[in-house]
């Protein structure tokens, strides 16, 4: 598929036909991929889907229901499902924005690029995920994460919105996860994020992050905004 037939595909037929039929599903929004050179180390990932769901009991239903069966069929036809990775987070807000949606969990998918559309009008935003580095526990990399890190992000100019996904303590039960965070930053457009990921205060820190994260497994995607079901709860 092009990538404009994946993102067709993914905003006109998967999350309107299937995804959003799923009932437990608060909320739903679609990041779709802005490609900037300007931004290094970008990921092999093409977007996001975010889902808001209630809670576990909600979550284990959702996954039961005939219509989350259907948009798993509908998966092969348009996404490279194999490559998607899953984070269950909780979010903490540190710098509320006009468009602010807190939520429980958030999936990272395999997404689209370019588009307009169905975008929000809200700007772009950078996502940042990350692993924490080897000897660094779990405790410390959250409090780290939301204590001087926040911090030196908060000063980033430009900022219009700040969260950070933390993956919850049920994806340790059985071995690691694969990921330990998603970092969420709003801009007012592209050129806006361009210069701000190209200033000293983000310089720091990112230099920061890497003291306690594994550096190959930062990933950056700039992202536009879609609500397929949203910003309000339904």
């Amino acid at each position: 598929m092009s990538v404009e037939e994946f993102q067709r595909y993914w905003l006109e037929v998967h999350a309107v036909r299937y995804a959003s039929k799923i009932p437990q599903i608060r909320k739903y929004l679609i990041d779709t991929v802005v490609p900037s050179r300007s931004v290094a180390g970008q990921s092999p990932w093409s977007g996001v889907a975010e889902i808001w769901l209630a809670d576990e009991q909600e979550q284990v239903a959702s996954l039961q229901t005939p219509e989350f069966l259907r948009a798993r069929l509908d998966e092969p036809h348009w996404a490279a499902f194999w490559r998607t990775v899953v984070l269950d987070t909780d979010a903490h807000e540190l710098l509320p924005g006009p468009a602010a949606a807190t939520g429980a969990g958030a999936a990272t998918a395999t997404g689209a690029a370019t588009g307009t559309g169905a975008a929000t009008g809200t700007g772009v935003k950078l996502i940042l995920l990350a692993k924490r580095a080897e000897g660094v526990g779990l405790a410390e990399f959250r409090q780290r994460c939301l204590s001087k890190h926040a911090d030196l992000v908060l000063e980033v100019p430009g900022l219009r919105r700040y969260l950070q996904g933390h993956t919850r303590d049920a994806a340790y039960g059985v071995g690691e996860a694969v990921l330990d965070a998603a970092f969420q930053l709003w801009f007012d457009d592209v050129d806006a994020l361009v210069q701000a990921v190209g200033g000293p205060q983000f310089a720091r820190a990112e230099e920061d992050l890497m003291s306690f994260a594994v550096p190959r497994y930062v990933h950056r995607l700039v992202v536009a905004e879609h609500w397929i079901i949203g910003p309000q709860e339904r």
